[in-house]
């Protein structure tokens, strides 16, 4: 029996101006810089790549875009990702999602669900401060 899990969900305030943020979390070059390299174009519907280093390459596909406030897309069979940008006096309030989780379930790779978020969980911390350096430098 399949149980979902709780997203992943990551909330941090950047000293950077909205525009900024966005096009940090929005194209392939910007992506890149914080996250991975993928080949992501910020179009609805659009199949793109991401570079995954150990773990291959991804298929992922953009389900929803609201520019400059949100972006989403499933990422590989299991994921949903969704960046929310919000405007907070002249920063910017950057919320990553990974959802999409399921205990009993196994990843394209073949883990546990359980024990790949825990890891993420993780990770994601160490991914959103990259960002943070990178729009606040």
């Amino acid at each position: 029996m399949t149980t979902s899990l709780p997203e992943i969900r990551k909330t941090i305030l950047l000293d950077a101006p909205m525009e900024k943020v966005w096009k940090q979390v929005s194209t392939a070059e910007g992506i890149a810089q914080w996250f991975m390299p993928s080949t992501f174009e910020p179009v609805l519907g659009h199949e793109f790549i991401l570079e995954a280093g150990p773990f291959g390459k991804s298929k992922c596909k953009v389900t929803e875009i609201d520019p400059p406030n949100m972006l989403s897309f499933t990422w590989d069979k299991d994921w949903l990702l969704t960046f929310q940008l919000e405007e907070k006096e002249g920063q910017t309030e950057f919320t990553l999602i990974h959802g999409g989780w399921k205990s009993g379930e196994k990843t394209s790779f073949g883990e546990d669900h359980s024990l790949v978020r825990d890891r993420m969980d993780q990770g994601w911390s160490g991914i959103v401060n990259k960002l943070a350096s990178v729009v606040q430098a």
